[in-house]
This record gives C-alpha cells, sequence and structure tokens, in this order.
C-alpha cells in the first residue's frame, strides 16, 4: 500500500472511531428519558429506528410518548443518530422534547419583583383574562419554560392560578399555580467562584455543532448544541440566520426571556412564533441579540436548527448561565467570559 493510501485509510479510521464515540456519548446522554413531548406538527412512528422503514402512524402536536430505550439508528454515523423506541415503532429523537410530569405545592408569597419558576409539566395552557372576567385560553407553555410569577388569583372550577407578568406584553396571564415550581436561590448561585473570569472561556465548533466550556484551557464541560441555519438572504437590512463566528464574550444573562414576536394571538405558541419563557439566555453578540439559551421546541442537538443562537437543553444553558460571567459584573469583577465561535 502506498503511503498515501495508508495514511488516508489511518484518517478514515480515526474520523469514523470520533463518530461512534460521540453517537454513543449522545446515546448514554439519553438513556434516561422516559417520557417525551411531541413538538413537531407532526411525528412518524417507523417500523425500525430508520427513515427508510415502514412508516406506521403518526403522532401529533403535544401528543405524550412513553419512551422504553434510546437506540442509534442503523442507518449510519450522522448528527443526530439517536431514535426512541414507544408502543408501535421508533421514532426520531430530533423534535421530542424529554419532559417529567411533576406537580407542586402552592407558594403564598413574592417579592415586589417576582418570583422565577419553572414549567414542570410537560406543557400548560395559560389564560388571559378579558372584559367581563372571561378566562380566554393563551399561550402554551412547555416544559423547562421559566416564567417571572406575581401573584395568586382564584380561576376557573375554583383553581389557583400563578398571574405571569410579561416583560415584552402589556397583559399578564394566569397559569395552574401547580404546574410551575420555585426556582431555588442555589439554582441561581454562580459555579467556580474560585476560578478568575479571564482563566474561563467557551469554544462554539460550528462544524461538531459542539460548545465546550474550558478553564485554564483545559476542557470541563462539553455539549451538543444547535446553531444558526445557514442564511441565503444577502438583504442587508434582514438578520441572518447564521451563527456569527469570530471572538465574543458573554454581555448579559437573563434567566428568562420572551422570545419572537410578542403576539397576542392564543395560538401564537403552537407555531413558534413567539416563545415566551425561554430559559437561561447568556447573550454575547449586542448588535443582533445573539446569545446561548435553553430550547424547548426541538430536541435536535447536534444538528443546525436557529436562527443564529446557540440552542442548548434547558439543563445545559442553565449550567453556562450559571458559570460564565458577563461583562461588566461589578459583584464578581471587572473581567467577562470570552466566546469563541470558530
Amino acid at each position: 500500500m502506498k503511503r498515501r493510501d495508508f495514511l488516508k485509510k489511518m484518517a478514515l479510521g480515526f474520523s469514523g472511531t470520533m463518530l461512534w464515540n460521540r453517537d454513543n456519548r449522545r446515546l448514554h446522554l439519553q438513556q434516561t428519558i422516559k417520557l417525551g413531548r411531541v413538538a413537531s406538527s407532526s411525528l412518524s412512528v417507523y417500523a425500525q429506528p430508520s427513515e427508510y422503514s415502514t412508516i406506521r402512524f403518526q403522532r401529533s402536536f403535544n401528543h405524550l410518548l412513553h419512551i422504553y430505550e434510546s437506540v442509534i439508528s442503523p442507518d449510519g454515523p450522522g448528527y443526530n443518530p439517536v431514535w426512541y423506541r414507544v408502543w408501535g415503532g421508533y421514532v426520531h429523537s430530533g423534535y421530542v422534547q424529554p419532559v417529567r410530569n411533576k406537580l407542586n405545592p402552592l407558594k403564598r408569597e413574592f417579592p415586589s419583583s417576582g418570583s422565577l419558576m419553572e414549567i414542570t409539566v410537560p406543557f400548560s395552557t395559560s389564560y388571559r383574562i378579558r372584559s367581563g372576567d372571561k378566562w380566554e385560553p393563551f399561550y402554551t407553555l412547555f416544559y423547562g419554560s421559566t416564567h417571572r410569577v406575581h401573584s395568586i388569583k382564584e380561576g376557573p372550577f375554583g383553581k389557583l392560578y400563578y398571574e405571569i407578568r410579561d416583560a415584552l406584553l402589556t397583559t399578564s396571564y394566569y397559569v395552574l399555580s401547580e404546574n410551575l415550581r420555585p426556582v431555588t436561590d442555589d439554582e441561581l448561585t454562580p459555579i467556580n467562584l474560585e476560578v478568575a473570569p479571564q482563566n474561563k472561556s467557551i469554544e462554539i465548533s460550528i462544524a461538531h455543532q459542539s460548545l465546550r466550556a474550558l478553564e485554564y484551557g483545559n476542557i470541563i464541560k462539553d455539549f451538543y448544541v444547535s446553531t444558526g441555519r445557514v442564511s441565503n438572504n444577502f438583504n442587508p437590512d434582514i438578520i441572518p440566520t447564521d451563527t456569527p463566528r469570530g471572538d465574543h464574550i458573554i454581555r448579559t444573562k437573563k434567566p428568562s426571556v420572551h422570545m419572537g414576536d410578542g403576539s397576542l394571538r392564543s395560538d401564537a405558541s403552537d407555531t413558534y412564533e413567539t416563545l415566551p419563557g425561554v430559559p437561561w439566555v447568556s447573550y454575547f453578540e449586542p448588535q443582533t441579540g445573539v446569545a446561548i439559551h435553553g430550547t424547548y421546541w426541538h430536541n435536535n442537538y447536534g444538528t443546525v436548527m436557529s436562527h443564529g443562537c446557540i440552542n442548548m437543553l434547558p439543563e445545559d444553558a442553565k449550567w453556562i448561565y450559571r458559570w460564565s460571567t458577563p461583562y461588566p459584573d461589578a459583584s464578581i469583577t471587572s473581567y467577562h467570559t470570552p466566546v469563541l465561535v470558530f
């Protein structure tokens, strides 16, 4: 065998090993998932974990799936080869949000700024109050989203609802109190404060769809993410969907952000034209508002999906939120966490 052919074969073998390790790491991360919410308008259930197998039937938006196991598709390596075995067959994991179904005790007192709370059920219908004290269905709020709660109000059927005040809207809306839990002070405490902010950094690889957190140049966390879709629009008045490459810094952080168009239509959240309660947002590009944040509208990490932001599992985005330092944050130091996108 010629030396060039030998090196090429070795390189292909190394690349295959890397893909195998990534796929199996992804599989390991999803083995504990037991319940999933369909996050697309329709989801096919296949006879086998392969898009080339027979489609047996469809599941619709917000349908709950009991997940028996996670498997790697035999179709070959890919960005997201994980499938779920469910009743009747297999579904691709990309549009199945991992969820739990946990009800919570009532919280009765709130500070003037409100209490940060998190949805702990697969989804919950909120209501707004119209004239004549008529309660009208409003946004659907999804598992893992975070919201600022200010008060309690008795609603339909004598049940108690939390009042959510949304910074993007001029109206409040109400959600069953048992569907939210308070975010504790410990969950907001910064992580690894003993490491100076200038010794922390974030690297985001477009090619590998990964985010790495480093301390002193050593990788301490490695996450799958979804970056921005390639933009084919060259209109300077339209914000591109590509994630901006280059050197950035963590600018500001917010634990809950209403993204999207801020529509007041009751069906808006079903089409994801508006995204209330996007959790654990760390902005790093000031001109277009690109950020690292949690995501509840897909589970297709490892594949480009976003309009420019860095999509992460909510628990992963929460870790970045707690670990990184914005600029300036005088309560810690005047330093900040650099972000390299390449």
